[in-house]
This record gives structure tokens, C-alpha cells and sequence, in this order.
């Protein structure tokens, strides 16, 4: 098969391919690369990993979805891309009291809605109290727990909203009272739970709660972005072009994006490769040394805020015993796993907190110990596996995710004698399972909202939105909702927060694999796309070199 493709003027690029028995690269004489055409006309195209779930802000919970909301959306504050510190959004600017309680947002008066619509302190308060409402089922609701009565109506606790400490003063002044100073509360602000959407538009659809309304369709979605929704074809491609009403419109240098959702990552490493991609969301496991080997390798590793971990269903047998669930971490050899199968590309996990965060480091409650574990499933039941029930893994498409399953597979089988499972589900069925806890082992992946311990932590509360283990600890809860947000310094915050991470991997309801790097392929006719510790993307930094393939 003969495929188009833009010359990288990579020798060893090619030379790789013909080693791997991929498709070789070729010129295309009067047919253009998408990366080519997208030089010349501003169009970024975008690997995005699966199908997304859905566009509404308050639905929503995976990465692939967030990377196109924040470009039809904006919240009170952005981030720099280069720092991670807030920067003006909808609110110009913002004023904190004295004691830290009070927040105070001054939005830009320039700010609109896609339709020509001002954005509003008011249409904040509405937005809010639908991602509270409980019959919303928003996951992540708990992001707005530190405003000060916004657990109690997001809990059925508290039915007027009046109560809840946010406030439109006026209709550019938005006030904010918290329960505590919370020092990552701006960092929230740009997540996408917390955005502000448009009313009308929403009720036009249904009720405000309604979950999967036409309203995020092309053609009806209303956002505050930088970027209005163009096309969307399933399982195809998401098309977002320069929105007129923007306030920041002279800054925004791209005329739009494409997203190409690409469960088959060495699918969409072929797209970069022969041109068709700007940037891919991720790479395979094992073209990862071959990129490596390159001179002037558009391969980019770099630190990343995030945990990826296997859920464990803690309400069904044979995981409702917490030595099965120790045992189970314990056989796993997160070293090896991490030098073979992964390429050295990550870092080994045993805590749910990546180290460093802001400083903090997580206890290391367990290690690699065969022995021990043996001991423990044979204290359960289940000596040399005999009597094993079985336990299934469900895992999301992808070819990195089965071959880390196989590995654990192995290792389990190998040190305790037990069979596992693995049960391949697409996206949007696997975010199902996970939400109904049909599953006993599932595949997870954590990425950092904001860069504080206290965003994997509270994943585990009782009634956490993004929980799905049925684990529940009242003193857990405790530690993390109550004495952390009142420790009188970072020190006594921290010793808590370890505290309770050393409460949460006894009880193990979750095997940590390892800390995230983020690995893509980037085009180099892409400007403003740096790495960063939440691998950030902000679409206003962004421009292409429409003169790249002219300097080769």
C-alpha cells in the first residue's frame, strides 16, 4: 500500500521503518499531508486516543474528552502552559482576603458566549449548582467541596442552594466563600467541572440535569472557548474551528483543530508517521526504542502527574479480603515490568500519589515480596492457588494496556498459581463497568487535575464520584476532608496526608503499576506545545510553521 507522507528528513526514520516491516515513507507529488495543508492553513491535527464519552462539562471524566472541551470552554482562570500558573480566563482578574476564605472573581466584561451571549457571574451560580445537584451525577463534583456548603447540597444534605458559598454580586463579580484556605483552589478553576455552560441552550434540550442531550451536538453546543464545535462523526474525527467571540480571539493563532480519535495506537503512530498528524496522544511500547535511537527525534518523554493502577472491586469475592488484595500487589514486579514490557519509560509505583508532588512524598507500605504474598493467599483460602475462584481483569482497548495485563497475567500465575482473566472492552463500555462496578479488576489511570497530593487522595472517599472500589474508611475521610484542609502549615499537611496514604495501601483497595511519563510524537512545525508536569496543551499558545517543509 502506497501512502502519501511528508519526509521528516530523519535517515534513521526511515531505515527504522524498513527494520520494523512497516509502511515505508514516501513523497507524494501533487497530494498533500494533513500535516502539510494544516501548516499552511492553521489546522492542527490532533491524535486524541479513543472515542470520546461525551462534550458536556459536567459529565465528562476522561482525558481524551477533557483535551477537546478545553477548547470549546473556559473556566475563570487558564494555565500557562509553560509554568502552570493561573492566568486570566473568563475572570481578568481576582482578589483573596486576608484569611484566605474569600475569593472574589472580576470577570471580563468582554467575555461571550459562542452565540454573542455575555458570560455572566450568573451564569457561574447556575452552572455550579447543576454540577452539585445530585440527580447530575457528576464524578466530579468534589472538586467544589472546598466552597463552603457545596458537599452538603451535593449530598442530598442541603437543598438550598442559597446556602452554598457562591454568589453572583453583580453580573462581572463573582464571590466564592470557602470552608478552609485551600491553596490549589485557582488550579480548579481551569478544570473543566468547574466551567460555566449555557443555559438556554441546555434547557432547550431537556432539564438541566439531563444527562446526553443533543445539546453538545454539532451545530447546538453553545461554549465560552476559543474554539466552536464545526463536526463531529463518530469514531472518525471532532472538527473545532476559531471562534469569533472569543475575548482573546487575537491571541488564538490556530483556525482550528482536528481530533482523530485512534484506539489503535500503532494505527495512530502510522498517521504521524506518513503526515496525517500533528501530534500523536500517545506511543507504542515497542516503537518507543526506535524513536529513542533517532537523531532529531520527534519522540517527547517527559515527567507527567499521574498514576496508572488496576481498581479493585472490594464488595466482591474473591477481592473482599484484604490479604487477596495484598497478595495480589505484592506478586506484581513492578521493576521488571517497567524495564521489559514498558522500555523504562516510567517510574515503579506503590502508592496512589506520584513522588514529588508539590513536595510530598508517599509512604512505601509494601515491596516486591513473593514469599509473603504466597503466605497471604494461603492464609485466605488459597494455598499454591488451590481452591482459586477466578478473577477477571478488564482492561479498555489498547495494545499497551494488554501487554502490561498479560505481564501481571504471568507474574501471578507464575508466583502464586493463580489464573487470571483479561476482558477487553471499548471506551465507552468500560467507563460503563467502571461506573457500575460490574468488574472485579479493572484498569485504571489517574492524571492530575491540579498539582496538589490532596488530587489523588480524596479519589477514595466514601462516596467519591471517581472511587469505583467500594472501599470506604471514616477516619480516611477524616484526615483527608477535615484535618488536612486545617493543618496550620505544609508540613502538618503533608504528615497527614501520608498518614492516610499509609491507611489507604493497607487496605489496598487499588494496585499501584507505576507513575506516569507522557510520550508523544510532535510534529516540529509545531510552536507552543511544551512539556509540562500535567501535560497541558493551552490551544492560544499554539501556532504552525507554515514555512517547515520549505526549510528541509
Amino acid at each position: 500500500m502506497r501512502l502519501c507522507a511528508l519526509r521528516l528528513s530523519l535517515p534513521v526514520l526511515v531505515v527504522s521503518i524498513v527494520v520494523s516491516g512497516a509502511l515505508s515513507l514516501t513523497a507524494c507529488g501533487d497530494r498533500e499531508s494533513n500535516v502539510v495543508q494544516g501548516n499552511r492553513a492553521g489546522i492542527l491535527h490532533a491524535g486524541n486516543g479513543t472515542e470520546p464519552q461525551g462534550l458536556d462539562p459536567h459529565v465528562v471524566t476522561g482525558v481524551t474528552e477533557s483535551n477537546i472541551v478545553t477548547a470549546l470552554f473556559e473556566g475563570l482562570v487558564t494555565k500557562n502552559p509553560y509554568t502552570l500558573e493561573p492566568e486570566p480566563g473568563v475572570a481578568q482578574r481576582w482578589d483573596v482576603s486576608d484569611d484566605g476564605l474569600t475569593i472574589t472573581f472580576h470577570l471580563n466584561p468582554a467575555a461571550k458566549w459562542s452565540n454573542g451571549d455575555p458570560t455572566t457571574a450568573q451564569d457561574f451560580v447556575w452552572s455550579w449548582q447543576r454540577a452539585l445537584n445530585p440527580a447530575m451525577g457528576n464524578q466530579y463534583a468534589y472538586m467544589l467541596y472546598p466552597v463552603q456548603n457545596a458537599e452538603a447540597y451535593a449530598t442530598g444534605k442541603l437543598d438550598d442552594f442559597s446556602n452554598v458559598g457562591v454568589k453572583a454580586l453583580d453580573d462581572h463579580t463573582l464571590q466564592v466563600r470557602l470552608n478552609a484556605p485551600t491553596p490549589y483552589f485557582l488550579q480548579l478553576m481551569d478544570h473543566y467541572s468547574t466551567y460555566a455552560v449555557h443555559r438556554p441552550t441546555i434547557e432547550k434540550f431537556g432539564k438541566a440535569t439531563d444527562r446526553f442531550t443533543p445539546w453538545t451536538h454539532a451545530g447546538n453546543l453553545v461554549g465560552n472557548g476559543p474554539f466552536t464545535l464545526k463536526e463531529w462523526r463518530l469514531n472518525r474525527r471532532i472538527i473545532v474551528e476559531k471562534s469569533d467571540t472569543y475575548w482573546d480571539k487575537d491571541r488564538v493563532q490556530l483556525s482550528g483543530i482536528e481530533f482523530y480519535p485512534a484506539e489503535n495506537i500503532s494505527s495512530e503512530e502510522r498517521m504521524f508517521r506518513v503526515g496525517q498528524l500533528h501530534y500523536s496522544y500517545t506511543v507504542p511500547l515497542d516503537k518507543i526504542p526506535v524513536y529513542r535511537a533517532m537523531e532529531d527525534s520527534p519522540y517527547v518523554n517527559a515527567p507527567y502527574l499521574g498514576t496508572y493502577f488496576y481498581l479493585l472491586n472490594t464488595t466482591k469475592p474473591p477481592l473482599d479480603d484484604v490479604r487477596v488484595r495484598q497478595a495480589l500487589s505484592l506478586a506484581v514486579d513492578r521493576e521488571r515490568l517497567n524495564n521489559t514490557v514498558l522500555h523504562g519509560t516510567n517510574v515503579p509505583a506503590y502508592g496512589i500519589t506520584p513522588p514529588g508532588t508539590l513536595g510530598y512524598q508517599p509512604p512505601r507500605v509494601f515491596d516486591y515480596d513473593v514469599e509473603k504474598a504466597r503466605k497471604l493467599l494461603a492464609e485466605a483460602g488459597y494455598p499454591d492457588g488451590a481452591g482459586w475462584p477466578g478473577l477477571e481483569l478488564t482492561y479498555n482497548t489498547s495494545e499497551s494496556h494488554l501487554k502490561i495485563a498479560v505481564a501481571l497475567q504471568q507474574m501471578w500465575k507464575d508466583a502464586l498459581n493463580i489464573d487470571v482473566t483479561l476482558a477487553n472492552q471499548e471506551w465507552k463500555v468500560y467507563l460503563d463497568s467502571i461506573d457500575q462496578m460490574s468488574f472485579q479488576m479493572a484498569r485504571r489511570g489517574w492524571i492530575g487535575d491540579y498539582v496538589d497530593p490532596n488530587n489523588f487522595l480524596d479519589l477514595f472517599l466514601c462516596d467519591g464520584g471517581n472511587n469505583n472500589t467500594g472501599f470506604c474508611d471514616p477516619e480516611y475521610d477524616d484526615m483527608i476532608l477535615q484535618q488536612a484542609p486545617r493543618a496550620a502549615s505544609r508540613e502538618e499537611r503533608y504528615r497527614i496526608f501520608n498518614a492516610a496514604e499509609t491507611r489507604l495501601m493497607e487496605q489496598m483497595p487499588i494496585i499501584p503499576i507505576y507513575t506516569y511519563t507522557s510520550n508523544h510524537l510532535v510534529h516540529p512545525s509545531v510552536k507552543g506545545k511544551p512539556s509540562n508536569l500535567m501535560d497541558y496543551v493551552n490551544y492560544k499558545y499554539i501556532s504552525l510553521d507554515p514555512d517547515w517543509q520549505a526549510a528541509q
